[in-house]
């Protein structure tokens, strides 16, 4: 049964056509020959018995005496009635149970065959037309049905992960407009209440020198971090039109690439970094730019939390390169989500000189090169975080 219910359907509605027209030939042979005894049953009412015996018994060899059929005068109105339905039988009978028989193997073949997938398929379009994606099509045949019903889950499937990829972004959004108007607004309010204090006071002299210098020192930083923020926002933008370009690479080059940015780093920073690479003679397929540009933002955020020591283990392979940076700080205080948002900060003062787009960009760099981003805390509370690429063609 298993086989006949996952039989395509060209070959299941040749066998129920085959059943139905071999069952309505036999059928019609019964009725046929059933027919035919019962019209010689009526006939034989109508003879002259003893002239067909006397000519039975002295036929030929060759010969064969049949009974003779009545004229239609001669038969009561029943049995004539009788004989001429015999005859529709005998002559009609095959052509009707013929069609009756592919009548019925339609029927159960779209019964068994297209009515469940049919309506599967009409409910799963009435809910998608309705944005309800949370159902599944239970179809299991393996037949030509059961394969659009399963490309069909596959849709419904992709129509959900599209949604949910379609709010996280416009929560993000709304989540970026809500930063963007925040860090916008303190630097400017910095700036038009020092304006205001120069005003009013500078004039009369109610203000030294030194304060006015410290007021307009402050106003410099405020405007280059909305410089840097700008900046980054102009990073920002241009993240998803950025197409990412595959090359060659393998571990001693990246090794060197890693070492010449931890030179600038470890300067700016006083602080001391270890890298280590594993040997590895695997070609990896990948954006080096945007694999050093995450590399950098990392190491930037850990040596900024670090109090001594950064570690860099870096891990490549055909079909992945990962990068993990170990700080030796106090390790992240909420989760993964939260630390990767866009403008996140961990404190007031960092956030005038970081927008705290690092994390957040490499977050959506490691995604968009077939990866993703692993924040953790190791044993001695330090944070620990993953970098992993998957390779591209």
């Amino acid at each position: 049964m298993d086989k006949i219910r996952n039989l395509s359907l060209r070959k299941t509605i040749l066998l129920y056509m085959a059943v139905a027209l071999f069952c309505s030939f036999m059928i019609s042979n019964v009725i046929i020959r059933i027919a035919e005894q019962i019209q010689m049953s009526i006939w034989w009412n109508y003879i002259d018995k003893e002239v067909y015996l006397e000519a039975a018994e002295k036929q030929d060899p060759g010969y064969k005496v049949e009974v003779l059929r009545p004229s239609f005068y001669e038969m009561t109105w029943s049995d004539a009635f009788v004989s001429e339905l015999c005859d529709f039988l005998e002559t009609y009978a095959v052509l009707i149970l013929s069609m009756a028989g592919s009548c019925g193997a339609v029927f159960l073949f779209y019964r068994n065959k297209l009515r469940k997938p049919m309506e599967e398929l009409a409910k799963g379009s009435k809910k998608i037309a309705e944005n309800q994606l949370d159902f599944s099509i239970s179809y299991e045949n393996k037949d030509e049905m059961g394969q659009l019903c399963r490309e069909f889950e596959r849709m419904r499937e992709q129509l959900a992960r599209n949604n949910q990829a379609l709010w996280k972004t416009v929560e993000e959004e709304k989540m970026l407009r809500a930063a963007i108007s925040h860090d916008i607004r303190a630097p400017l309010s910095v700036l038009k209440g020092y304006q205001e204090m120069l005003t009013e006071y500078l004039p009369g002299e109610d203000i030294d020198l030194g304060q006015a210098m410290e007021m307009l020192s402050e106003s410099g930083r405020q405007i280059e971090r909305m410089d840097a923020f700008v900046e980054a926002m102009r990073k920002l933008s241009s993240l998803e039109n950025r197409q990412l370009t595959p090359e060659s690479i393998f571990a001693g080059q990246l090794e060197k690439d890693i070492q010449s940015e931890l030179a600038i780093l470890e300067k700016e920073y006083g602080k001391q970094c270890v890298l280590q690479v594993a040997e590895s003679k695997e070609e990896f397929y990948g954006d080096k730019e945007v694999i050093l540009e995450v590399t950098e933002n990392l190491l930037s955020n850990a040596l900024r939390y670090g109090k001594q020591q950064i570690t860099i283990l870096v891990s490549i392979g055909y079909a992945k390169l990962s990068i993990c940076v170990v700080d030796d700080g106090d390790g992240f205080r909420e989760d993964a989500e939260k630390i990767t948002e866009a403008f996140y900060g961990q404190n007031i003062k960092d956030s005038l000189k970081h927008a705290g787009l690092g994390m957040y960009i490499s977050r959506l760099y490691c995604e968009k090169h077939g990866g993703k981003l692993v924040l953790g805390n190791d044993e001695q509370g330090g944070a620990v975080v993953t970098a992993i690429f998957c390779r591209i063609a």
